[in-house]
């Protein structure tokens, strides 16, 4: 029978603050365990938390980003279980009035703009982390971790495939990263993601109001394609179950990655089983109308405006705009780039069409897209950490344009600059690379080439389409320098064609 799934994901986003959530423990990345610790992270009798204000403000920029209903009042709650690595028996989270309600993200995929609704997008502190020595049968606390602040955002069950989930999770990140409130790494645990996933059949379509009975929750899911695979793991493990016509318990299972599978941890909980109550020592907090337009106001530009931006301003494929926004120091980079060659056309007194500027912005994209990203790649480097500067990638742009390099030559001429940060014109001349575009010496390498090569002239004669051969010898007479656009422009003149 074929099954429709119906996937939501919760995604614990990281915040990036200075200090924990409700103590000024650092919030930062430790050589070793137990460095950035106090009395209230660790859990000790009779000390008081105070509320991180700058988490909360993060939290709200999020909400505000995820469309989000943001309250007016909210307040903290005590989520009750126990669990070696939560030191006081108990979580600091948020239940029936969190910070963000009911919101949504809008992502595409084949073409098509799918909404994913947001149940909610509440804040917590994290828990410790627990470290297994390798064959030991002990395992040790962590506490690091232990009280950084989360925002924790809950999703509608509006997923239908492994690839929404993806695409999702990885939206997700690239707004978190723009808003600046967190790094959202997954290696390092900054953006971590379970899934509930079931089955339906497939007629049902997508209404919400014939959800399935059951719903299996997935965990220990550190990448995107983790995830997917998980997913895709678990639609083919429960459709066998409803096939035997059996219903899938309710459960939380793990991800074992090395086996491709999923195992089955625990029963799955519910709210009750947490026993929340209002936290005795937080006190309610109140958010007027005025603080979070204030909020609102520090937002930036969105990816998915930018992108927009980028396909109408830039002469842009969605493609390349897409791939350019999802990397966000890579788009602030190319806008860098054109920002310097618009000022070097305002100083030479040019002036370009929309077209030609269009032509120069996309030869852009291209090379950060192309050699450039290989080579940041390659040195595991940040676009910010290359010796190429914006300046000098604009020039070379400009040489290219040009036609003062070739696209060949240029390619030699970028890994000389990413090596040694110099201008790229000092480096055609010392490099011998220059272009030749005089037309006096290209049409004596063009008639001596024609006079050399009877058999290929023929051959053009023949079939036009053959004339690569005789822009090749030219090349050849010319070291690589010759201007190809030139070159066949007279090899038409001389063979009449």
């Amino acid at each position: 029978m074929e099954y429709e799934p119906v996937i939501g994901l919760e995604v614990h986003v990281q915040l990036k603050t200075e200090s924990k959530m409700f103590c000024r423990s650092k919030n930062a990345e430790a050589d070793g365990p137990n460095e950035h610790i106090c009395e209230v992270c660790t859990g000790q009798p009779g000390v008081l938390p105070v509320i991180n204000r700058e988490a909360i403000k993060k939290t709200i920029m999020a909400g505000l980003a995820l469309n989000c209903e943001i309250a007016e009042y909210s307040k903290f709650d005590r989520k009750n279980y126990f669990y070696p690595d939560l030191p006081k028996g108990y979580q600091i989270s948020q239940f029936d009035q969190p910070i963000n309600g009911k919101g949504y993200m809008e992502i595409t995929i084949n073409g098509e703009v799918r909404r994913i609704g947001v149940t909610r997008a509440h804040l917590e502190e994290d828990a410790g982390k627990l470290v297994h020595p390798p064959g030991q049968n002990y395992s040790l606390v962590d506490f690091n971790r232990s009280g950084v602040p989360l925002l924790e955002i809950v999703g509608e069950p509006d997923i239908r495939s492994p690839e929404e989930a993806r695409i999702y999770l990885q939206e997700l990140q690239n707004l978190m990263r723009y808003l600046g409130v967190s790094d959202a790494d997954m290696e390092k645990g900054h953006l971590r993601c379970d899934a509930n996933i079931s089955l339906r059949k497939s007629e049902v379509g997508s209404r919400k109001s014939e959800l399935p009975d059951y719903k299996v929750e997935v965990k220990n899911m550190n990448s995107f394609k983790a995830v997917a695979d998980a997913l895709s793991y678990e639609i083919k493990r429960q459709g066998k179950i409803l096939d035997e016509g059996e219903v899938p318990e309710m459960e939380t299972r793990g991800w074992v990655e090395d086996k491709g599978i999923t195992v089955s941890q625990r029963s799955k909980e519910e709210s009750q089983d947490y026993r929340y109550f209002p936290d005795p020592d937080l006190p309610v907090m109140h958010f007027t109308k005025e603080w979070i337009e204030e909020i609102r106001r520090l937002l930036p530009e969105l990816p998915q405006a930018r992108k927009l931006r980028f396909i109408a301003e830039f002469a842009l494929s969605e493609t390349d705009a897409k791939t350019l926004v999802s990397y966000k120091e890579l788009a602030d980079y190319f806008e860098e780039v054109v920002s310097e060659f618009d000022e070097w056309l305002a100083a030479e007194h040019i002036k370009f069409d929309k077209a030609d500027h269009g032509a120069h912005t996309r030869l852009a994209a291209n090379w950060l897209l192309g050699q450039f990203l290989a080579l940041l790649n390659q040195r595991k480097l940040l676009p910010k950490e290359s010796k190429v500067t914006q300046e000098n990638f604009a020039e070379l742009i400009k040489l290219i344009g040009e036609g003062k390099v070739s696209q060949l030559a240029a390619k030699d001429v970028f890994a000389k600059m990413f090596a040694t940060g110099e201008d790229p014109s000092n480096l055609l001349e010392s490099m011998g690379l220059a272009q030749v575009s005089d037309e006096e010496t290209l049409e004596k390498a063009v008639k001596k080439v024609i006079s050399e090569n009877p058999k290929g002239v023929a051959d053009v004669k023949a079939n036009p389409k053959a004339v690569g051969f005789l822009i090749g010898q030219i090349m050849k007479e010319l070291g690589g320098r010759g201007n190809p656009q030139i070159i066949n422009e007279l090899l038409k003149k001389e063979l009449d064609l």
